[in-house]
This record gives structure tokens, C-alpha cells and sequence, in this order.
């Protein structure tokens, strides 16, 4: 097993790591993060790329939504890198943080923060999941997808999920089952799975324009 597991590294570069605390200003939240030393690894062959839904989708599904009269559900993916696995090969050598098993190799098998391919590795795992669950990339924007879906009352439409990396916005007369589809392969983080009241940086809220109805 050593020998196996020895020979296994040879193929993988090694790299180091670093762990980070920090304290956010506002909410006072504590945080820990395991950073790998990605400016250590050679370039990547494949792309390293990772888009994002266009702010212009962003206001076509407020507007999809208010058309159709389906609602919008936003929620935050947890730890979003490390819900993907890595394509890069690599290893570090544990460190004091890690206790028993400091100066032990470990391999690393997902998307730590810092390696050159983390952004599209956890990209394309979260479009393997939405296509799983019939949903297609929008020619216009690969990170609007879509599928056809149905009211109760029989009207047909287009229910909408759009991706800012690991910020989900999903336009649906069910977006509760939706959300759900999701969180059985990514963790939400708690309290974000909620009507949206701030995306991008802008404030949103429901308004109505007055009409025959308000009379």
C-alpha cells in the first residue's frame, strides 16, 4: 500500500497550503479557509474559465417573472469550491493544523481556493446537476438555463435557474421544489433560500403599478 501510494505521487506536483482565519467587519461571522498554494502549479490545458450570468439576464428574469406571474427564489451555495472535485493533480504535506497526520502527503481531491481551475471545476459541477435535472444552458447566456415547464391552470412557460458563480436565483411557479433539486447535491447556506431583496449589489422589491384590478 505505501509503495502504491508512494508511486501515486510521482505523478502529482507538489504544493503548499496555507489555513486562514478571518472575522467579517459587519456580521462579526468567524471563518476559516484552507487556501492551496495554486501559483505553484504548472498551466492548466484546459480552460480555466468560468462565466457568469450577464446583468441584463438577470433584469429579463425579474421581468420573465412578473410576465409570467411565477415567483423568484435566491440562495447562496456553502463552501461552493469545495462542493467540486479537482482536475488538477496535486499534493501537499499536512501541516501543524492537521494533528496527528501533520507532515503526512495528502492528495487533494477538490476544488481548494487558490488552484488555477477551482472556478470551473465547481462551474461545471453545477451545470452537470441542473442538466440532470433537465435543464439547458440559453444560447444567448450559458449561465441562464432552462426548461419548459407547466401551471397548474395549463399555462405553458419557461422556468428559469440563473448562476453567479455560487449565487442561484430560480424563476419557477415552484421554485421550492426547484431549490430543493439543487440542495439534494450542493449545501445552502442557511438563511439565504429567500425571495430576493439584494442581488448584484442592487436592492430588489415587489411593486405593483396600479390598475383595474386595485380599483
Amino acid at each position: 500500500e505505501f509503495n502504491r501510494a508512494k508511486e501515486s505521487l510521482r505523478t502529482k506536483k507538489k504544493i503548499p497550503g496555507r489555513l486562514y482565519f478571518d472575522v467579517k467587519k459587519l456580521s462579526l461571522v468567524r471563518k476559516a479557509r484552507y487556501v492551496a498554494g495554486g501559483h505553484r502549479t504548472d498551466p492548466t490545458k484546459e480552460s480555466v474559465y468560468s462565466s457568469v450570468v450577464s446583468r441584463d439576464s438577470v433584469r429579463l428574469g425579474f421581468l420573465l417573472a412578473a410576465i409570467n406571474d411565477v415567483d423568484i427564489l435566491a440562495a447562496d451555495i456553502q463552501n461552493a469550491y469545495l462542493e467540486a472535485p479537482t482536475k488538477e493533480k496535486v499534493y501537499i504535506v499536512a501541516g501543524p493544523e492537521f494533528g496527528p497526520d501533520e507532515k503526512r502527503p495528502a492528495k487533494i481531491v477538490r476544488a481548494l481556493y487558490c488552484l488555477k481551475s477551482s472556478g470551473a471545476s465547481f462551474r461545471d459541477s453545477l451545470v452537470s446537476v441542473l442538466r440532470d435535472m433537465h435543464f439547458k444552458s440559453c444560447l444567448a447566456d450559458p449561465d441562464v438555463h432552462m426548461r419548459p415547464a407547466v401551471k397548474p391552470n395549463g399555462e405553458k412557460y419557461w422556468e428559469y435557474v440563473l448562476c453567479y458563480v455560487d449565487d442561484v436565483l430560480v424563476i419557477s411557479h415552484q421554485t421550492k421544489i426547484v431549490m430543493e433539486g439543487i440542495a439534494k447535491q450542493f449545501t445552502l447556506k442557511p438563511g439565504s433560500v429567500k425571495e430576493p431583496d439584494l442581488y448584484l449589489g442592487a436592492k430588489i422589491n415587489k411593486f405593483q403599478i396600479p390598475g383595474e384590478d386595485d380599483r
